[in-house]
């Protein structure tokens, strides 16, 4: 776990998370090609889209979800799969009138660099790491400790785990990602939903 300093915190208790978000953010068909999730991302210069029907959210796809498709997948698959297939089911998303500093916090504690703004069941935006950053560029350091911090002890946790016993890869049972497995109680969870348990 990491600590952004009480100063900061404390400063970004006042700033809103409507103030900083990305308003408009790019919003694909949850039925939506990786293929074409890539083409948009690219053209759109953007890291992230959003997959919403309607007004329901389905999920988040990054370039990372991509990446991942493409490693374990053929590339003649990339057409065939679709976004739903492999980005987060679980949804977290914040209130644009919620401090920066709450927002900071939901993301620290979910792992996550993005966040869905919805205002009565509307997307009204994204916030991302890189919006705080902007606003506050200050924040770099603590922020670049957080994700460092993060990585280090993931890999730890992976390398103890396999010196442990065998490592089981596989989507977990309780939001649907594809990660590496923990038997909790007789149910396949990722290392998230199972902190979460």
């Amino acid at each position: 776990m990491f600590y952004i300093s009480l100063v900061i915190y404390s400063y970004m208790q006042n700033v809103k998370v409507g103030d900083i978000m990305t308003r408009d953010p790019i919003a694909v068909g949850p039925k939506t090609s990786l293929l074409d999730c890539a083409r948009q991302m690219v053209k759109k210069n953007t890291g992230s889209l959003i997959l919403k029907e309607g007004n329901k959210i389905f999920g988040l796809l990054t370039q990372e979800d991509i990446l991942w498709a493409l490693v374990r997948k053929s590339q003649n698959d990339l057409e065939s799969i679709k976004a739903i297939d492999i980005s987060r089911r679980k949804i977290y998303a914040i209130n644009p009138y919620d401090s920066v500093e709450e927002a900071m916090k939901k993301m620290q504690r979910a792992r996550l660099e993005r966040l869905p703004v919805v205002s009565k069941g509307q997307l009204v935006g994204l916030l991302t790491m890189k919006d705080i950053i902007h606003f506050n560029p200050g924040l770099v350091e603590d922020l670049r400790s957080l994700f460092d911090i993060k990585e280090e002890s993931e890999k730890l946790k992976r390398v103890s785990s396999k010196s442990e016993k065998e490592v089981l890869e596989g989507v977990c049972e309780e939001c649907g990602d594809f990660d590496v497995l923990h038997n909790v109680e007789g149910r396949l969870l990722c290392e998230e939903c199972k902190e979460e348990v």
